[in-house]
């Protein structure tokens, strides 16, 4: 059994069920969402969003019913890691090393959003394998 902080867990509803899957909406929130002043300084923002979650027992659940999706903590960092500090990391060494080397500017900008095509494209044709990584689970 997981301990409870190595789990990140969030409410949704159910909003289809298909042949060994559920597709789950949640309302993603912003950090400063939680702050108290959050609705008088216009930062704060929360987007609905679906996820669709693998389940052998998906007979079990209906349209409209409240669950809680999890995922490992552990997992939520790669993610993060994947789409935010790989590609950023990335794509400043290329500005950067590229910059040093003395390329223009209109080269820089071109290569550094080449690598970034190319780096989508890597994650497109590995998506099955990093799909893989990430378990959601219903409960």
């Amino acid at each position: 059994m997981k301990k409870a902080q190595e789990i990140a867990t969030h409410a949704g509803v159910v909003k289809a069920v298909g042949r060994g899957r559920v597709s789950v909406q949640i309302e993603s929130v912003s950090a400063c969402a939680a702050c108290q002043a959050h609705g008088k300084c216009g930062f704060a923002e929360s987007r609905e969003k679906t996820l669709e979650v693998p389940t052998a027992d998906w007979r079990r659940y209906s349209e409209g019913q409240a669950v809680t999706v999890r995922i490992s903590q552990g997992r939520g960092l790669l993610a993060v890691w994947i789409a935010y500090v790989l590609p950023a990391l990335l794509l400043l060494g290329v500005a950067v090393g590229l910059s040093l080397a003395g390329l223009g500017e209109g080269a820089v900008i071109a290569a550094t959003f080449g690598t970034l095509a190319l780096y989508i494209l890597l994650l497109v044709l590995l998506r099955n394998r990093i799909d893989n990584q990430f378990t959601l689970t219903l409960c």
